[in-house]
């Protein structure tokens, strides 16, 4: 617990600085979560923390330097000796590349709000849905194993040309594993969202039944290239990737599958050949961000001086083409292309696209069904070439029906290049990457098919 106001410690850092330029955020997270395995709950808890980072920036004859500290607190006198300490640590800095005059201040409405407290009592509906699924699990002779999360981060961030500015962010995310006693066979399902009641549990829970039931026919299958449906969640593993890859600068100096052979950035080259929009919008229905830039550090795709710019809705790829890159400032000018910063979240929409998993599982003649994706990792950042793991379930669909589970595989993809290859999508909706759901939960994704998807060899991973 803390004994100071998130407020209370960006205005006394403020106070407190004497650089040129100060910029104070204060991150109070509040968070419930619950875990149970094999039809048991085993723990749960409550937290909240305030984290508090300051930046300091000096002006001197070789340029502006920039410095960030950042430390949970719970007083002022922790605040002053932070300030100190990223004051220090300027002065020694080199001049920054990413230097610029701070945003002018803009003071949110509600700047002056609490920060929003542990939702204690939020988790008890899923406790009590446990309750049931456990007892027909148990006599299905079945576990169910999962972690839910019902997490508030409140952000302030001020800064010494007089910003102000206050977002309180929840986020909710639940992961339910279904395996048999044996051992043979597993499943996932998992959703993200802000609000616990936009979860639907039954249908969670039927989708690992579902896909359990699916899994007592095994069929072994070679490696090779394979007409593939992803389900939303494999699809925001996939894209978040994409996104994650898409800085400006890097594009810029030929480093990324964004950078234009000859120099510069592909931004209007058609990507897909599907009119697919992937976008991002603080005010997006249930996926609600910050609307502003909070920056704690400087990197190649974010830049403390523009701590506090007003973000806007952003399309990343607008009918197949890509549209734009993320930007700070500092990019902005080296590729004249508009600023457009980080956004923290990502929706994919197809014009015209309905229907989910079910319907393409019907129209197939002969493909795979995949659950979700593992252990992601770049091979080739050039292609954005991706290696991975398949988990929890990968059937064999034939002639409009599930006709059994197949062996894992590890993949090779690129997402980029997967666009090229749509056959199909779906409608879009909230959902969880089941690898990166941990550190990006908001996400809305299409179910997608995918031709020619690269299964390149078998895998023994269970």
């Amino acid at each position: 617990m803390t004994t100071i106001r998130p407020q209370e410690a960006v205005d006394r850092a403020l106070t407190a600085s004497k650089a040129d330029g100060c910029i104070a955020i204060a991150t109070h997270a509040a968070t419930t979560n619950l875990r149970w395995a094999n039809n048991t709950l085993t723990t749960n808890g409550v937290t909240q923390t305030l984290e508090v980072t300051v930046v300091a920036t000096v002006n001197d004859a070789d340029g502006t330097k920039a410095a960030s500290v950042s430390r949970n607190l719970t007083s002022h006198d922790e605040v002053d000796a932070l300030v100190r300490e990223a004051e220090a640590a300027a002065r020694t800095s080199a001049a920054a590349d990413d230097a610029a005059p701070l945003p002018d201040g803009r003071t949110s409405a509600d700047w002056d709000d609490a920060a929003v407290e542990a939702p204690v009592a939020a988790l008890g509906g899923i406790a009590s849905w446990l309750g049931e699924i456990f007892q027909t699990a148990r006599a299905a002779n079945q576990g169910r194993y999962g972690y839910a999360e019902h997490s508030i981060d409140t952000v302030y961030v001020g800064t010494s040309t007089g910003a102000r500015l206050r977002f309180a962010q929840p986020a909710v995310r639940l992961e339910l594993t279904g395996r048999t006693s044996d051992g043979s066979r597993s499943a996932w399902s998992g959703k993200g969202s802000a609000d616990i009641a936009a979860l639907d549990l039954a249908a969670i829970e039927s989708d690992v039944a579902r896909r359990l039931a699916w899994g007592e026919r095994r069929v072994s299958l070679d490696a090779g290239r394979y007409q593939t449906i992803l389900p939303p969640s494999a699809v925001a593993d996939m894209m978040i990737n994409a996104y994650w890859s898409a800085g400006a600068l890097d594009a810029h100096e030929g480093q990324s599958v964004y950078s234009r052979a000859g120099g510069g950035t592909r931004v209007g080259e058609h990507l897909a050949d599907v009119p697919l929009s992937l976008r991002s919008d603080p005010s997006m229905p249930g996926q609600e961000c910050p609307p502003f830039v909070v920056a704690g550090a400087s990197s190649r795709m974010s830049s403390v001086f523009d701590n506090g710019s007003p973000i806007s809705p952003t399309e990343w790829i607008r009918d197949g083409e890509l549209a734009s890159l993320i930007q700070t400032r500092y990019s902005a000018k080296l590729t004249g292309l508009p600023f457009t910063p980080w956004v923290d979240n990502l929706e994919m929409t197809v014009p015209g696209a309905d229907g989910g998993v079910t319907d393409m599982i019907a129209t197939t003649e002969r493909g795979l069904l995949l659950t979700c994706l593992w252990y992601i990792r770049e091979v080739d950042p050039q292609t954005l070439l991706l290696t991975g793991l398949t988990r929890d379930g990968v059937f064999l669909v034939e002639g409009g029906e599930v006709v059994g589970a197949v062996n894992n595989f590890r993949f090779n993809e690129s997402p980029v290049g997967m666009l090229k290859r749509i056959v199909e999508a779906g409608r879009t909706e909230e959902t969880l990457a089941r690898e990166f759901g941990d550190y990006f939960t908001r996400t809305r994704m299409p179910a997608l098919r995918v031709a020619d998807f690269n299964m390149s060899t078998v895998s023994q991973a269970s």
